[in-house]
Parts: C-alpha cells; structure tokens; sequence
C-alpha cells in the first residue's frame, strides 16, 4: 500500500489551486489600494505643507534656528563670562572708593548708623542718608 488514493490526491490538488489563487489574490494591483480621499484638518494642513522637503519656510525655519544657536553658543555665553569676570574678579579694586578725610565710610553723604531711623534708600546697607 503505497500512496496516496484517489480522493486523497483530489483533496491535496484542490487545496494546492486553493492556494495558488489565495497568493494570486494576495498581489496588488497597481490600482490598490483605492481609499477614500481624506480632508485634513486646518491643523494638519499646515504641517503637511510645512513639512515638505525643500520647503521655503522649512529652510527659513532651519536657517533661524542655526543662527541662534550659533548666537547663544558663540556670542551672548562669552559676552556673559567676561561680564562676570571683569564685574567680579577685575574691577573689585574699582568698585570699593578710598576713604576721604570727612567721611568715615568714604561715601561722601553716607553717615554710618546702627539703626536706620529714616528709611531712605539706604537703609538696606544700614547707612542714614538724611544726616548727611
């Protein structure tokens, strides 16, 4: 008893034109896949033009965004660093007068006193600006 018997070749037959045209079907058409038109939103139409390669306002938008990074990173963090150094390392010197003969605190106009009894503008430095 070898093989297979008639209704069994039958059956395997059927089932390989069966698939055969399931794989057939599975190809599609130059045609396919036919969807319905869709209308984007304001939103989304928007950033579908926008996001075009070659955009004008893609490249302008890019070019922008190169300039202030180059800005910040070249430009105002160095401006920045030697602000800072020269306002607190270098002119320290310059900014602390010598003390002139008539006036203890070398402010002239500042008279130096424990508590503030005015409250002028500085008071905050404890100094009474009326009793000058």
């Amino acid at each position: 008893m070898g093989g297979f018997s008639a209704d069994e070749r039958l059956r395997l037959q059927q089932l390989r034109v069966l698939r055969r045209r399931w794989l057939r079907d599975q190809e599609l058409s130059e045609r396919e896949p036919v969807l319905p038109r869709r209308q984007p939103g304001p939103v989304a139409a928007f950033w579908e033009r926008f996001l075009q390669p070659g955009g004008l306002w893609r490249q302008r938008v890019f070019r922008a965004y190169q300039t202030g990074g180059f800005l910040v990173a070249q430009v105002l963090i160095p401006a920045w660093l030697v602000h800072y150094y020269v306002k607190y390392h270098v002119m320290v010197g310059a900014r602390l007068p010598s003390a002139s003969r008539g006036s203890p605190t070398g402010v002239p106009g500042l008279v130096p006193s424990v508590v503030c009894v005015t409250g002028g503008p500085g008071a905050f430095q404890g100094f009474d600006v009326s009793a000058g």
